[in-house]
């Protein structure tokens, strides 16, 4: 079958009705798709059709699914179900109403720092995770970052990741997106945790300027600009970038991965300084402030330190002679002495500066202690709260919270208020938006949907309810969208599945039938068949009771009991006096019971094997499997006497 949109409105797999797509790349394609067994909207990426018969992709695609099924993390998409139907391959992921991190910049272009940052820190938080458990993603781009309408991110498509360090090699081409490789990707050597850090690097500098570092006409150029190119700081092309951002940028950029930053946790706390308005680390403030040269046998840049930060020499201009002063000689010259003159003006000079800077320490003495008006920064974001507080004289402290009516990032409050008027130098306390609280999803399923929607409305969050055909009692929570363990903001929504129970079935009546039979048919409509044994004159493995009974309704799945004899306790002994032994064998077996011979010699020859007498006798009640002694006669030549020798035969 052809991947292609011919799938929208079809049923794929026989259980992913498909709604629309979402996206295509080189080698998949992104359905939107409704789950029809749990009721739940999902992703589908389903390998191309071109593809499906190349080993290489087929690897690379099943390795996806193991990767990211391995990985469980809110910042992570997490996989539901792969397989291989119609002629191809897919994977059933978790569906994210939102856009990609690339749509975003393309559409509203640079985004605020504190946005900028908190999405940095959410993909560290997934590297960071992912590293742990021995995987680097290698394809960090903002086409693998997924946003939400609540700012939530995750990180997507782990096709070419691999578990430890590995080659960025496959059948000799160099694997990754050129504008977001690392040096190493670009070089096809190996590869670690710090070469993701790089690639998020890249995506940072393109959040705060909406542009990459590196661009060019083939993936070859731009590859051979992350070997050789240092990278202009993100404040060249945003001036209002404050300068530790830059550094840290610059370091998750360098080109030898031992001046990077050596793992996501070490960025990260960087990116946490920076939001609190402290400094970057030392080690980040020198390894961002000197240019980075690359590893041994390749070019060096072509620039230095000393020219990238050095401003340019510039020629002093010499100040040209003052003009010649001529004197008359023919008119006498009256010289009088001119020290006291210089004496005097000295004085006056220096009487007039220590009292001018005597006038200037008591006027700045003055103005420090003059109280100045507290400015107005709710509802502006934290870094240019804190630049007005230091611009208006103040200190800034700042703490950060939840609010239920600030956008995150954004002051909520202030202390002093605005108008209160203050000694330059006071603290001002400011309070910093962190959205919405956050409560944790608890585990949902198999349990009662009252009380899960109770406890849900207890958390201060919102229920929404799919029914959907499922074998375990109606009211049961079979499903929960997002999973347990998963931090959401108040007023989110959670999807949960809710069992409508089985489906009813007549209950057919099979009283009176073989247990053999009787568990057939039950179990043929769907019904489980659970057995107990009783005494009673019906016939042994014979059904003589059933619950429920006869005609009445029970789902699939549920259990049939049925009650099944164990036969007669006591049987009536037969009489097979007067028998031959044939007879009279096969009639005590057919009875249950188990018979002995005794032999007595008979004159009368036509007694000869004939059954003389019985013990029991007939008519008596005796158990199932009693042996009964029989008297056969035999004939002789001789008195009648009665032999001792005896046969016992068992019952067949």
């Amino acid at each position: 079958m052809a991947v292609s949109d011919t799938l929208i409105g079809t049923l794929f797999d026989g259980r992913y009705t498909v709604v629309r797509k979402l996206g295509a790349g080189g080698m998949a394609n992104v359905y939107l798709a409704e789950d029809q067994e749990l009721g739940r909207r999902v992703a589908i990426k389903i390998l191309n059709e071109r593809h499906a018969n190349d080993d290489q992709f087929v690897e690379r695609f099943r390795r996806e699914a193991k990767n990211a099924a391995a990985l469980s993390h809110p910042n992570i998409v997490s996989i539901y179900d792969r397989g291989e139907a119609e002629g191809t391959y897919y994977i059933a992921m978790e569906y994210l109403d939102g856009r990609s991190l690339k749509e975003l910049i393309v559409a509203r272009g640079p985004a605020p720092f504190t946005v900028a940052v908190e999405y940095a820190r959410q993909i560290l938080s997934a590297l960071r995770f992912a590293h742990r458990h021995g995987i680097v993603h290698r394809d960090i781009k903002p086409h693998n970052v997924l946003v939400d309408a609540e700012g939530r991110v995750k990180v997507t498509d782990f096709g070419i990741a691999r578990a430890g360090t590995s080659q960025m090699t496959e059948a000799g081409s160099i694997v990754g997106t050129a504008q977001y490789l690392s040096p190493e990707q670009a070089r096809g050597t190996n590869v670690d945790q710090r070469s993701d850090v790089y690639s998020l690097g890249i995506v940072l500098y393109e959040l705060l300027t909406g542009t990459v570092p590196f661009n060019g006409d083939t993936p070859v150029e731009i590859a051979m600009k992350h070997l050789s190119t240092l990278p202009e700081a993100p404040s060249v092309k945003r001036p209002d970038i404050p300068r530790d951002l830059d550094l840290i940028v610059m370091r998750a950029l360098a080109k030898d991965p031992d001046d990077r930053y050596q793992s996501a946790e070490e960025m990260d706390a960087d990116l946490e300084r920076f939001l609190r308005g402290a400094a970057v680390s030392p080690v980040t403030e020198e390894a961002a402030t000197q240019i980075l040269r690359l590893p041994a046998g390749d070019q060096p840049y072509a620039a230095t330190a000393a020219t990238m930060i050095a401003p340019p020499s510039r020629r002093t201009a010499i100040a040209p002679p003052p003009p010649p002063v001529y004197y008359d000689l023919d008119e006498p010259i009256h010289r009088r002495p001119v020290w006291p003159w210089l004496a005097a003006l000295f004085f006056v000079v220096v009487a007039a500066i220590g009292g001018y800077l005597l006038y200037a320490q008591i006027s700045n003495k003055l103005d420090s202690n003059k109280p100045v008006a507290v400015g107005n920064y709710l509802n502006i974001e934290e870094t240019l709260a804190r630049q007005k507080i230091k611009g208006d004289g103040f200190a800034p402290v700042v703490d950060k919270h939840f609010s239920r009516r600030t956008q995150a990032g954004l002051v909520f409050k202030q202390v002093p208020d605005a108008g209160t008027r203050l000694a330059k130098g006071s603290p001002v306390h400011i309070w910093i938006s962190t959205g919405l609280p956050k409560v944790l999803v608890p585990p949902l399923v198999d349990r009662n949907q009252d009380q899960v929607v109770a406890q849900l409305t207890k958390l201060g969050l919102k229920v929404k309810t799919r029914p959907v055909p499922n074998p375990k009692p109606a009211g049961t929570v079979t499903a929960q969208d997002p999973p347990a363990g998963t931090k959401v903001p108040t007023n989110s929504v959670v999807t949960i599945n809710v069992a409508k129970g089985p489906t009813p079935v007549s209950v057919p009546s099979v009283a009176s039938l073989p247990l053999d039979q009787a568990a057939s048919q039950l179990e043929a409509l769907g019904f489980h068949v659970s057995t107990t044994f009783v005494e009673s004159t019906e016939p042994a493995n014979t059904v003589i009771h059933q619950s429920p009974d006869a005609g009445q309704s029970a789902g699939k799945g549920s259990t049939v009991t049925l009650t099944v004899s164990k036969g007669p306790s006591t049987s009536t002994v037969p009489d097979v006096s007067s028998q031959d032994t044939g007879s009279a064998t096969s009639t005590l077996a057919s009875s249950g019971f188990r018979w002995k011979f005794v032999y007595e010699d008979v004159a009368d020859p036509s007694l000869d094997g004939t059954v003389l007498s019985q013990t029991p006798e007939a008519g008596t009640q005796a158990k199932p499997g009693t042996t009964v002694t029989l008297t056969v006669g035999r004939a002789s030549q001789t008195d009648t006497t009665t032999s001792t020798d005896t046969t016992t035969v068992p019952t067949p």
